[in-house]
């Protein structure tokens, strides 16, 4: 089984942005969207409001989009999003009332309980195009690795210590 075109030591910054862009749509099918109704604010524009939240709580929504480079209007839809699923809680800022003050939730709510519940192996069997369990649950393991070294915190350190 093949999970990637290249080989260890040939994967250039080409095949792992598109190896990237695969694992986001992998991701986005994997996601349940039963009772969430449809949303202009794609998935994507959601988690990455959703990971700038946790990095930079009680943001307002101008500070957002100028960090994540979205429209205001984007920022905006996914923080909806966001308030619908009790992932977050917002309050006026107290020294502008105009503005709000985003913060992720202190608990996890039953909807990002279920979301981060819901496995992969459909999505990934999808993908692969094989309902072998072998193969899929070798994709997994895989999968699992990198996720476990390659967390979000990684970037921080990629900006930090790498020139562009």
């Amino acid at each position: 089984m093949h999970l990637c075109r290249c080989k260890i030591g040939r994967v250039n910054g080409i095949d792992l942005f598109l190896l990237g862009r695969t694992l986001m749509k992998i991701g986005e099918e994997a996601l349940p969207t039963d009772g969430i109704g449809r949303h202009p604010t794609g998935t994507r524009t959601v988690l990455i409001v959703a990971s700038d939240i946790r990095d930079h709580p009680g943001s307002a929504v101008g500070e957002i989009a100028a960090r994540t480079g979205f429209p205001q209007s984007a920022v905006s839809g996914a923080v909806a999003r966001l308030r619908e699923a009790e992932a977050i809680t917002t309050q006026p800022d107290p020294d502008d009332r105009r503005r709000v003050l985003i913060h992720p939730a202190a608990e996890v709510s039953d909807r990002m309980g279920e979301v981060r519940a819901t496995s992969i192996e459909t999505a990934l069997a999808a993908t692969l195009g094989t309902d072998d369990p072998l193969a899929i649950g070798e994709a997994t393991a895989l999968l699992e690795e990198l996720a476990r070294r390659l967390t979000p915190d990684v970037i921080g350190q990629l900006r930090k210590g790498q020139p562009r």
